[in-house]
């Protein structure tokens, strides 16, 4: 058995500033060894993101106490018996743990994994067990199988993708979440090609990595629209062609930058009244990809004969539609090219006893990507 110092959610809704508040307290729990197909893993560093801020702040509901954090990297130290992987190995968690056996996974579509999301939602890890245990003797819930704010965690091997070791945690991290989610719902969701026109409207990691993406398969002209000034410097810096700040005026704007609309519009922000904006912002034939995750039960309202008079598509992306044991490996080859230099995204390092002064950061636009490093 391990003891591990973890941040925990114990009530979801205070309110901020979270440093005063403090919705995750620092735990030591204790964590049993790795059962048939799991892995006891070291952390190295783990990321903050807005899934992570959804449950802190009870849009999302998830069952409570749980072990927050689910973006992240880090060392096997032990595995649960017969596995592809080994102490030692580096590996990425990708925050779907895929059976690899429902008709989902079959089909390559492991973000909609039915089993993953039916123990996402529980608490669990795949085979059903929460691993945790605190000195009351009450097992904290698992985060979307990782639960990353932790120096130690265990995951399904299905979560698991091995990298090679020499790529900083920090970086690897970014890989299991903001990358896969952005870059992915460029290429794959999007399917953004050559000379396209592209805006994406939200500029935090994931929409960042979209941005960069796009870049890299070769977008003509690329509108980043934010509220937060600095992000839009950065998406500059980052290869957009064109900035515009969010608001009402938004729409109007990448529709005169454009001549009608870009062709693709990524939506990052998980914000409704944002993505019926980046819908109006999309031309006709055009494709509007969404990634962010609005709290549930929120209406959409759009123009309902544009989608056949006008053969405009609207889409939703998990994971950003991606194979994680084909992508990170792929994604992380056009990082070392230089195609895909996400290292830009990362503004904040942090210990995990300044978790929740993350969040404040997060909660008020002034991070792009920060990590907790261990």
């Amino acid at each position: 058995m391990t003891t591990t110092r973890a941040a925990v959610l114990v009530e979801a809704g205070r309110p901020a500033p979270y440093a005063d508040s403090r919705p995750l307290e620092i735990t030591e729990l204790r964590l049993d060894r790795p059962g048939p197909g799991e892995l006891l893993v070291r952390v190295g560093a783990a990321g903050l993101c807005h899934s992570d801020l959804s449950v802190i702040n009870g849009s999302r509901v998830r069952p409570l106490p749980m072990a927050l954090g689910h973006e992240a990297a880090g060392e096997v130290v032990e595995t649960g018996g017969d596995s592809e992987f080994a102490p030692g190995d580096h590996v990425v968690m990708a925050f779907v743990p895929a059976c690899g056996h429902c008709d989902r996974c079959v089909a390559g579509r492991p973000a909609l994994c039915g089993p993953g999301a039916q123990a996402n939602g529980a608490g669990t890890l795949l085979s059903g067990s929460r691993r945790f245990t605190a000195p009351d003797g009450t097992q904290p819930h698992h985060h979307l199988g990782v639960s990353a704010f932790s120096e130690y965690t265990i995951v399904s091997a299905r979560s698991a993708v091995k990298v090679d070791a020499d790529l900083p945690h920090e970086i690897a991290a970014l890989f299991g979440c903001a990358v896969l989610t952005g870059a992915g719902a460029a290429l794959y969701s999007a399917e953004v090609r050559p000379g396209d026109t592209v805006a994406v409207f939200g500029l935090g990691g994931v929409g960042l990595a979209a941005l960069l993406a796009a870049k890299a398969a070769g977008a003509s002209s690329i509108i980043a629209i934010d509220v937060v000034r600095e992000k839009r410097d950065l998406a500059v810096k980052l290869g957009a062609a064109h900035t515009v700040a969010g608001g009402p005026d938004a729409v109007e704007a990448v529709r005169e930058l454009t001549g009608g609309g870009a062709e693709k519009v990524i939506d990052t922000t998980g914000v409704v009244p944002v993505l019926e904006q980046a819908y109006a912002a999309t031309r006709a034939g055009g494709v509007t990809v969404t990634v962010g995750l609005p709290a549930p039960g929120v209406p959409l309202t759009l123009p309902a004969l544009s989608l056949v008079a006008e053969e405009r598509t609207l889409r939703g992306s998990y994971l950003g539609s991606c194979v994680p044991r084909r992508d990170v490996p792929r994604f992380i080859g056009m990082y070392r090219s230089g195609a895909l230099p996400v290292d830009a995204l990362l503004s904040h390092r942090l210990g995990l006893d300044e978790v929740n002064e993350g969040f404040d950061r997060l909660h008020g636009g002034e991070a792009v990507r920060q990590v907790v490093t261990f």
